[in-house]
């Protein structure tokens, strides 16, 4: 009972998720659907920072896109601005003061390295030219293709014009014929014309550079910014001579990739160029971290949190309460009740109600049980006690019937009748005095039933004295009633044979050793002799109950004389001995 109980509590705390089931539990299975269930929100909040960051991405294309043709709008506009200018600027306007009203027009206009007026022939007329430079342009791209009737040229100046990175913006001029009649020029600075990154409208860190037909950079903000690796500048400008502006990416000089946006400035000359920082797929500098990540994981794990609290305090811990409830049970202790759990909810409440049903449904049966097995065993000891006295009616009837004979055989063989009934009755009387009226331990009952025998025979001739030396092995009537008429048997021969007419000493021992037990009587009388050994009716029945216990007999010589009875047997199924020394076998004295 006790073990079914102890395994109905492990099996019913195993099912509620306890500690050693604490991955298979219902706290670990709530808490992973939880999660599973709540993933969407992270997944959601990763979809959209991707949207945002993909958005945020392309607008900063755009703007860049945008920027680099509003740069070089604006750059076109002072260079028409320019035009306009030298238009105005006509020979007859200039007079003979020429080179001080360029010169103080130069000063007033920002960016203007030179203002020149140059004859027919390519000769510089006047103007605000540095001192060492060149006073004829004939030859020069852009002062031949003025000669060749186009109204305006702007190309990037000679070093023969300018000592830094510059633009020459000239107009044709004409006489009143039509011929032609020379140039005015205006030698502009790039650095002038190169777009301002301070400009609110440009992505942080926007760098800006200027660059001729070939992708060759002019003028830079920072030249490493556009030193592109393994893809020089000029593949880009191709394909910005066919559209508007470019848009490509790179990787620049510092490692760093970048994002390139560019347009015409001059002609098919000058190039303007913005460069801005790639922030990659997974940077999030332009995101807003906490809307997009923080806020939905915040969300997440507040849910989660809230979720396991409740589910604590409302289911697992009262199953953890039920759990132990049971572990209790499982101790065979049915006197607790799960009172605490009148707080529950309702569904845990009708399991704790279920489990006290159950606790005292059996403690009734429990009592009922105890009782019945109480009565039986009463009954029991009733019958053995019983059983027991009327052995002792037959010993007594035959001991009158003994006194009645005169045949000394006769008399003889009713002594070794009654013996056998006293010793049988010994049986029932241990049995029912014992705790378990089933069983009896070896050691007691053989140390009664030898002084039994001794005690029979005492006061009918010499003195005998007895010595009982057995283990403890608690065994069933079945083996007791072989074993002791065996041992009756036993000692009735040796007091017929080896104690008569000089008394003597009798040495019984049992001794269990693991699967075989070992019985012994030996005396000191004289010996074996033909009257002891052969086919007598004590030998026989010595050989009868020895096949009982599936043992065997043997008599043999006892040292330094005397003869000993030997039964050799299995030893008995039964239950623990009862002196601890002799469960692994020892010996008793």
């Amino acid at each position: 009972m006790a073990r079914r109980w102890r395994s109905f509590g492990r099996s019913f705390g195993s099912a509620l998720g306890g500690k050693a089931g604490r991955f298979s539990g219902i706290r670990f299975r709530l808490g992973v659907a939880l999660a599973i269930a709540l993933a969407p929100i992270l997944v959601l909040g990763a979809i959209q920072a991707e949207a945002d960051f993909t958005a945020q991405a392309a607008q900063r294309r755009d703007a860049l896109r945008l920027a680099s043709e509003r740069a070089a709008a604006t750059s076109k506009a002072r260079l028409d601005g320019a035009v306009v200018l030298l238009e105005t600027l006509r020979p007859d306007a200039v007079g003979e003061y020429c080179t001080p009203r360029l010169a103080a027009l130069a000063d007033r206009l920002r960016g203007y390295e030179a203002i020149l007026r140059v004859r027919a022939d390519g000769t510089v007329g006047c103007g605000t030219l540095e001192a060492g430079r060149t006073r004829s342009v004939a030859g020069q791209t852009w002062f031949e293709q003025l000669r060749m009737g186009q109204t305006s040229v702007a190309l990037r100046a000679p070093s023969a014009l300018a000592a830094e990175p510059a633009l020459v913006v000239a107009v044709r001029a004409e006489r009143p014929l039509g011929g032609f009649d020379g140039a005015l020029a205006a030698v502009v600075s790039l650095e002038e014309l190169r777009p301002d990154v301070s400009d609110p409208a440009l992505p942080e860190g926007a760098e800006a550079a200027l660059t001729d037909r070939e992708g060759r950079i002019l003028v830079a903000t920072d030249p490493a910014a556009f030193a592109i690796e393994g893809a020089p500048l000029s593949g880009w400008v191709t394909r910005a001579r066919a559209s508007a502006s470019e848009l490509f990416t790179g990787v620049d000089a510092n490692g760093r990739r970048r994002i390139y946006a560019g347009a015409a400035l001059a002609g098919e000359d000058v190039y303007v160029v913005l460069a801005a920082r790639d922030p990659g797929l997974w940077s999030w500098a332009r995101l807003n971290p906490i809307g997009a990540l923080v806020l939905p994981l915040l969300a997440w794990l507040a849910a989660f949190v809230a979720v396991m609290w409740v589910s604590e305090r409302i289911v697992v811990r009262w199953l953890d309460y039920l759990e132990r409830v049971a572990a209790i049970y499982a101790r065979g202790r049915f006197g607790i009740r799960p009172v605490q759990a009148a707080a529950a909810p309702s569904e845990i409440r009708l399991l704790a109600g279920t489990l006290g049903e159950m606790a005292e449904h059996i403690t009734e049966r429990d009592l009922s049980l105890t009782n019945s097995l109480a009565e039986k065993d009463a009954l029991l000891r009733e019958v053995h006690h019983r059983v027991k006295n009327n052995l002792q009616i037959i010993s007594s009837l035959l001991s009158l019937q003994q006194r009645a004979l005169d045949d000394p055989a006769a008399k003889a063989a009713l002594r070794d009748t009654r013996q056998r009934i006293s010793a049988l009755s010994l049986i029932y009387r241990t049995l029912y005095q014992s705790a378990d009226i089933r069983r009896a331990d070896l050691s007691e009952f053989l140390n009664d039933l030898v002084g039994q025998l001794v005690a029979s025979e005492t006061g009918r001739g010499p003195v005998v004295t007895s010595e009982v030396r057995a283990d403890s092995l608690v065994a069933d009537p079945d083996k007791l009633a072989p074993l002791a008429l065996w041992l009756v048997e036993a000692v009735t021969n040796a007091q017929k044979h080896a104690f008569a007419d000089r008394g003597g000493h009798l040495a019984v021992r049992f001794k269990v050793s693991g699967q075989t037990s070992l019985l012994e009587v030996e005396d000191d009388g004289p010996g074996a002799d033909e009257d002891r050994v052969g086919s007598g009716v004590g030998s026989t029945l010595m050989q009868a109950f020895a096949r009982q216990l599936r043992g065997e007999t043997t008599l043999a010589a006892a040292q330094p004389q005397g003869l000993v009875a030997r039964l050799v047997f299995p030893t008995p199924e039964a239950l623990r001995p009862v002196d601890p020394r002799d469960v692994e076998g020892g010996t008793g004295g």
